[in-house]
């Protein structure tokens, strides 16, 4: 028999009692009447603590009830105990799956069955240009007032992704941010956006490289052709045989110097970076380079340059040696190549101020302009394409030095004024550098 009932036939009973002592059948019945009517009361009042405490759910105050009602409360305050756990759960997860969003690359939106936007990450409007605190609840449409979009958006066929401009750090430069919506739910819209300005940099950077490449392959191919086609339908004398000849030979090596450095570039960019294991004499490396670029300028300049090492500290650098013979072979050579016969050039080591190392080439040629230097290494940028060719030059050199020197965790540096010459500096870090003990 549960508490509430012994609690009911209690009161009837003590109602009946006092009813008894009256000594009257009808007020026997009055009395447990009465006494059913307070148990009902007092139950009632418990049953309104109950609801009210239901109500507000909180687990943390629930009434101090007795019997059946308290065994509601109990079972039910340790459900709620247990909904509200799952809850927080499902918060956290919620909140997981946000930040997730939040750090990828890729711009969300959630757009409701309006196209009002409920959600957004800040990817998405850096992409787009708006606020996502601000502008939540605002029409997508009216933030991206771009009629390509707005044509997507009111279309209806979203399985194709359409490009648009984006804000950029100019407005001549536009980031180009590729977009798609996905329909899910009742009407609602998934809208991912991502930036490909680095994309189509790159694919137009192919497109470039291609061409340059046909290009200069092209040149010494039609020379190469026509000394052939001539050649074979005109009788030649040996002296226009023998200049026919050596102007072929020119172009021949001329494309296989391209390929060689376009071998290069390649193998750089597809293999890994050096490591620390081998450690070069500095010295070395200076003394085969120089003996190379002084027999370039014998070859092709009328009054050979001046050539000479700047004394330096011993050192010992860390890294491919092929590679780091390139680089600076590159360095010299260009300096050869550009600067008038007669020029003064100077190579040598010297430290830098973080500890590390520096190989230095100065000439005294025509200088640089101040608007060609960010673009020096691209590949096959020229200052004087006339003068590149005049001298063999390929235009991937300083391209080769920036990934060499890349690889080897150092970076290109170029100082130079117009009329008074130029300084190429591949800056190596501390890591890569030992000073040599004598003795």
């Amino acid at each position: 028999m549960t508490r509430r009932a012994i609690e009911l036939l209690l009161l009837v009973a003590l109602g009946a009692v006092l009813g008894w002592v009256q000594s009257s059948a009808g007020w026997t019945f009055a009395g447990g009447l009465t006494g059913a009517l307070a148990w009902s009361f007092i139950d009632g009042l418990r049953a309104r603590r109950v609801v009210r405490w239901l109500g507000k759910a909180d687990s943390a105050r629930a009434p101090r009830i007795g019997g059946t009602w308290g065994e509601v409360i109990d079972r039910c305050r340790k459900l709620i105990k247990k909904l509200e756990k799952k809850a927080q759960n499902s918060d956290a997860r919620l909140e997981d799956f946000l930040a997730a969003i939040q750090a990828s690359p890729n711009g969300v939106i959630l757009l409701d069955s309006s196209g009002r936007i409920e959600w957004s990450n800040l990817t998405a409007a850096n992409h787009l240009g708006f606020d996502p605190q601000r502008d939540l609840g605002q029409y997508v449409r009216n933030l991206v007032r771009n009629p390509a979009f707005t044509a997507y958006l009111a279309g209806g066929d979203y399985s194709f992704e359409i490009q648009i401009d984006g804000p950029g750090p100019r407005p001549s430069q536009p980031t180009k941010i590729s977009t798609q919506l996905h329909p899910y739910g009742k009407k609602r819209k998934l809208m991912l956006t991502r930036d490909v300005t680095a994309v189509q940099l790159a694919e137009a950077m192919r497109r470039d490289f291609v061409a340059n490449v046909s290009h200069e392959i092209r040149t010494p191919l039609t020379v190469l052709s026509g000394f052939v086609e001539t050649m074979q339908t005109i009788p030649l004398d040996e002296a226009d045989r023998a200049r026919y000849l050596e102007l072929m030979s020119q172009q021949a090596q001329r494309m296989q110097t391209l390929v060689s450095d376009l071998l290069t570039l390649s193998r750089l960019e597809g293999s890994p970076a050096p490591g620390q294991g081998e450690w070069i004499d500095a010295e070395e490396l200076l003394t085969h380079v120089l003996q190379e670029a002084k027999g370039l300028t014998l070859a092709i300049a009328q009054t050979p340059h001046d050539i000479d090492a700047v004394a330096g500290p011993g050192l010992w650098v860390s890294g491919a040696k092929t590679e780091l013979l390139s680089a600076m072979s590159n360095l010299l050579s260009n300096a050869v190549r550009y600067t008038p016969g007669g020029g003064r050039i100077r190579a040598g080591w010297r430290m830098r101020e973080d500890g590390g190392a520096e190989f230095f080439v100065t000439d005294s040629g025509p200088g640089i302009a101040a608007e060609h230097l960010p673009r020096l290494t691209e590949r096959f940028y020229r200052v004087d394409r006339s003068r590149s060719r005049e001298t063999g030059g390929t235009g991937l050199g300083l391209a080769i030095v920036k990934h060499v020197a890349q690889r080897h965790g150092g970076r290109i540096e170029v100082q130079s004024t117009l009329g008074e010459g130029s300084t190429f500096v591949i800056a190596l870090p501390a890591s890569r550098v030992r000073e040599r003990v004598s003795g």
